[in-house]
């Protein structure tokens, strides 16, 4: 397993209690896929820019398809670039696979109208890993959850994390969430703003 599918499956698995913009959520998972690559030295950090090793195959589907959008000439693309395009619908995507992969479920509500339905996570080994891990309070998948506001009341504020690329990923993902929010809120007063002139307010 790697970092966004554990982080994936603890979004699910707290999405009734601490429910995530999945914009939010698809910045962090880019991050988290860089992570992985950074850690497999399918990639280095030249300031804020990524520079790709040569290209090898990556057994998972979607790390591999994150390695292989990255641009593979200078000026290599900044990291803040690439968590904003890799990042676009990435959770539909990751939810997409998991559920193909048998990890996700639909279970039907009862007594519901239009028999709506939530997904829900089968006891399987990832599931069980990825829970290990997040109960340990590890600290890159931890610093990602907390940035998406996922937070385990047991474990309180994330750990540190002491390599400074991984710090910079993270930081760079803070940034694009901060900006994320800045233009949802933008959006709403702009909306707001047009339901009042329609009002005649």
């Amino acid at each position: 397993m790697t970092t966004a599918r554990d982080l994936m499956i603890v979004a699910v698995d707290v999405a009734s209690s601490q429910p995530v913009e999945q914009g939010d959520l698809s910045l962090a998972l880019a991050g988290g896929e860089m992570i992985d690559l950074l850690d497999a030295e399918d990639i280095r950090l030249d300031g804020d820019h990524i520079v790709p090793s040569s290209r090898r195959a990556i057994a998972d589907r979607l790390l591999d398809e994150a390695a292989a959008s990255l641009a593979r000439e200078a000026p290599y693309e900044s990291i803040g670039d690439w968590l904003w395009r890799r990042g676009r619908d990435l959770s539909a995507a990751y939810l997409s696979v998991l559920e193909a992969e048998g990890h996700l479920t639909h279970q039907r509500r009862r007594w519901v109208p239009f028999r709506t339905s939530r997904t829900v996570l089968v006891d399987t080994p990832a599931r069980r890993q990825a829970s290990n891990r997040w109960a340990s309070n590890e600290p890159v998948l931890a610093s990602l959850a907390a940035a998406i506001g996922i937070r385990d009341e047991r474990t309180g504020d994330s750990p540190g994390v002491a390599d400074d690329a991984v710090a910079t990923v993270l930081a760079a993902v803070g940034d694009a969430l901060q900006e994320l929010a800045a233009e949802r809120q933008r959006r709403a007063v702009e909306e707001a703003a047009a339901d009042n002139i329609r009002r005649g307010e």
